[in-house]
């Protein structure tokens, strides 16, 4: 009988956040600013996930409700196809 060999799986360390490449405080974060908030999207205007843009979470939480406010308001696309100008 072949001897079993051992899985080699993931390492269990977590990896560093990366430092805030943007630093902003929570009244920064807000609607009417877009030039902050694309700082915060990718070339396709999706939101940078929090491993990115090591924002801490309640952060995150409110740049994204920021963006989805500007979005419906006009001051950001949607999407790179609705890329305003």
């Amino acid at each position: 009988m072949p001897k079993k060999q051992s899985k080699k799986g993931r390492s269990r360390t977590r990896s560093r956040k990366p430092a805030e490449f943007v630093k902003v405080s929570l009244t920064d974060i807000d609607y009417k600013r877009p030039e902050l908030l694309r700082k915060f999207m990718s070339s396709r205007f999706k939101i940078l996930p929090q491993s990115i843009s090591g924002l801490s979470a309640k952060k995150q939480r409110k740049l994204r409700s920021e963006i989805k406010k500007s979005r419906v308001m006009g001051l950001l696309p949607f999407t790179d196809r609705h890329a305003l100008g």
